[in-house]
């Protein structure tokens, strides 16, 4: 077989695994009833100690979760709910502030907690050995202006301590949590943070008017302002990846397409019942890669996939085709962010999962807030 016959059946298959289930779930659009948003009232913030910025960025993150971890949501009163979703702001000029918040909505807080673990086939026993490429690698490298510069893949950026993120507004950037602070202290890197974005190789041309890399290039931008949740701040890490997600704030506008946010549904909800990401996975340097795959089992703030990831996809946006009622179509929003792995044990079952941080109504009111600054703008999701 000729590289050039190689590289057909790899876009065929591509092509058919993002739009075929998409077609098939035209047959059967859901019904989606509205997300009921709560009212996230900020509080007045408080000055920080500016940050040491000690830290180093764990971009291989793992974590272990047995039944008292997994089931804390059901045990979790109204203040402590309300406490983690306070948030830490970082400047950059290195001071630091501190905000609480009031949750205004006791229906929400219900629901919160009525989430059970959904699981997509049987539980089964496995041996302690960490993965995250499961089977044959999934994964394919985006490559060529046409798919690089094209929604969704351009909406993929890179941060400067290592990991992904994905815009998600004109100034607005969503990564993990742990990109940027270590549940302690800010990483070093965050004290000039920076978020960078692809420029594919035939746009970038030397004076004699070659291509000058083979790979993309990056033209990084300067972070203004990084917001980070209580709940991941002095949390166990096997409770805090519940809350693996953080915002960062351009100093200037973009002019790329974003990708909407939107409360995670069920994964029944799901065109094709399959989430998507797209990171710059360690292996692969310089590569923005592409992976998608089945949810395997969501709990009320995490799903539990096997897309084939490495370190650097962390931060990566988790989105899925949902049905917008108000549209009449199936859109692209993002439902994640692709935190790491983790060690589930519960009932005596062991098994090992790539994970990402589902957004619930409460995380979208909050990064909601965080991105427009008031609240009229954060009643749907």
């Amino acid at each position: 077989m000729t590289p050039r016959d190689t590289s057909f059946l790899f876009y065929l298959l591509l092509f058919l695994q993002l739009f075929l289930p998409l077609t098939l779930s035209f047959l059967h659009p859901p019904h989606r009833s509205a997300v009921h948003i709560p009212t996230l009232i900020p509080h007045a913030p408080m000055p920080l100690i500016r940050s040491r910025f000690s830290a180093h960025a764990q971009l291989d993150f793992t974590t272990h979760c047995n039944s008292s971890c997994f089931y804390r949501d059901q045990e979790m009163q109204r203040e402590h709910l309300e406490d983690e979703l306070a948030f830490e702001t970082l400047y950059a000029d290195g001071s630091r502030t501190f905000t609480t918040v009031d949750v205004e909505d006791d229906e929400e807080f219900e629901e919160h907690l009525d989430h059970p673990l959904r699981r997509r086939g049987p539980m089964r026993k496995q041996r302690r050995v960490r993965r995250q490429i499961y089977g044959a690698d999934g994964r394919f490298n985006i490559q060529g202006d046409n798919f690089l510069l094209d929604y969704p893949f351009s909406t993929a950026v890179r941060i400067s301590t290592g990991c992904t993120g994905v815009l998600v507004s004109q100034r607005h950037v969503l990564t993990a949590a742990h990109c940027v602070h270590d549940g302690k202290d800010y990483v070093k890197g965050a004290r000039k943070l920076r978020v960078g974005f692809l420029i594919p190789p035939s746009i970038t041309v030397t004076k004699a008017g070659f291509t000058s890399a083979k790979k993309p290039l990056v033209r990084w931008a300067r972070v203004k302002r990084t917001r980070v949740p209580k709940g991941w701040i002095h949390g166990p890490q096997e409770i805090s990846m519940d809350f693996d997600y953080a915002l960062l704030e351009l100093r200037w506008p973009h002019k790329r397409p974003f990708m909407h946010l939107s409360v995670a549904p069920s994964s029944d909800d799901l065109a094709g019942k399959r989430i998507h990401f797209s990171g710059f996975d360690s292996d692969r340097s310089g590569e923005l890669v592409y992976r998608f795959c089945p949810v395997e089992g969501e709990s009320s703030n995490l799903i539990y996939q096997h897309c084939d990831a490495r370190p650097g996809a962390s931060g990566s946006g988790v989105y899925g085709r949902v049905w917008d009622n108000d549209l009449g179509r199936w859109e692209r929003k993002v439902i994640g962010i692709f935190s790491g792995h983790q060690w589930l044990e519960i009932d005596g079952e062991n098994r090992d999962y790539n994970v990402a941080v589902r957004i619930t109504p409460l995380k979208f009111a909050q990064i909601c807030y965080w991105v427009h600054g008031n609240r009229l703008d954060c009643v749907s999701g």
